[in-house]
């Protein structure tokens, strides 16, 4: 198997003499790759993204494209660059913008964009079941909501208070329903979440983690838990 088989690669300048031959290459190991360019038309890359690295709005924006393309990236190469050529007495202030927005802005911000999406993703869904009722009554339920509702503010605590400072880590929420009239408690609280991170060991730290808090929540509002992990794509590492 191609050492690069099932990873994704996105090459900047990727219409130039150099940006062609990494694509080539790129490909040649396996790789998907997302060429990105002012005009990717007739490009040999898998997939084209047009745009300009100058307007900071696409350079933001562009790792995410490519990821959206396959649902991954691994491999960003910072190949796009321009040489001022001439005399530098003769050069503009527009000449200078640039080339400093080409060649040191763009990495940057793509750089940036990158990493977070590098990241190990994982993913969760967690059902808390109660027993429902009529909300002037709730002595005689088990409110799931309440539940819920802790275990989501005890998430927050994994990070501060189990991973190292210097650990990159996020657990995050991004989906709580339950019920669907004001005035009923309803039987039971669903929970959707994302965890990242960049180090095996804190990967695991994070699943386990949270698996325990809102069971444990769940327990301590009489209520019990069902905790889905959906093991995702490990961190890149480049070697």
């Amino acid at each position: 198997m191609a050492r690069l088989a099932g990873k994704t690669a996105l090459v900047t300048g990727a219409m130039g003499g150099i940006g062609q031959a990494i694509v080539a290459r790129l490909q040649a190991d396996g790789a998907t790759v997302v060429a990105a360019d002012l005009n990717t038309d007739g490009t040999k890359a898998d997939h084209g993204i047009d745009g300009d690295l100058t307007d900071t709005a696409f350079a933001n924006g562009l790792p995410a494209k490519a990821q959206a393309l396959t649902g991954r990236l691994d491999i960003l190469c910072n190949n796009a660059g321009i040489i001022a050529r001439g005399k530098i007495t003769e050069a503009t202030d527009e000449d200078l913008r640039r080339s400093l927005a080409i060649n040191v802005e763009a990495p940057f911000l793509l750089c940036r964009a990158a990493i977070p999406i590098m990241a190990a993703q994982d993913s969760f869904e967690a059902v808390i079941r109660g027993a429902g009722g009529h909300a002037a009554t709730p002595h005689v339920t088990r409110d799931p909501i309440v539940a819920a509702s802790h275990a989501v503010t005890a998430l927050q605590t994994v990070v501060a208070r189990n991973v190292d400072p210097i650990d990159p880590a996020v657990v995050s929420i991004g989906s709580f329903h339950a019920g669907t009239v004001g005035n009923i408690i309803p039987e039971e609280a669903r929970l959707e979440g994302t965890l990242r991170s960049f180090r095996p060991e804190v990967r695991a730290l994070l699943k386990s983690r949270a698996a325990e808090v809102i069971d444990q929540a769940a327990r301590a509002h009489a209520c019990t838990s069902e905790f889905v992990l959906n093991s995702g794509y490990p961190a890149t590492v480049n070697d």
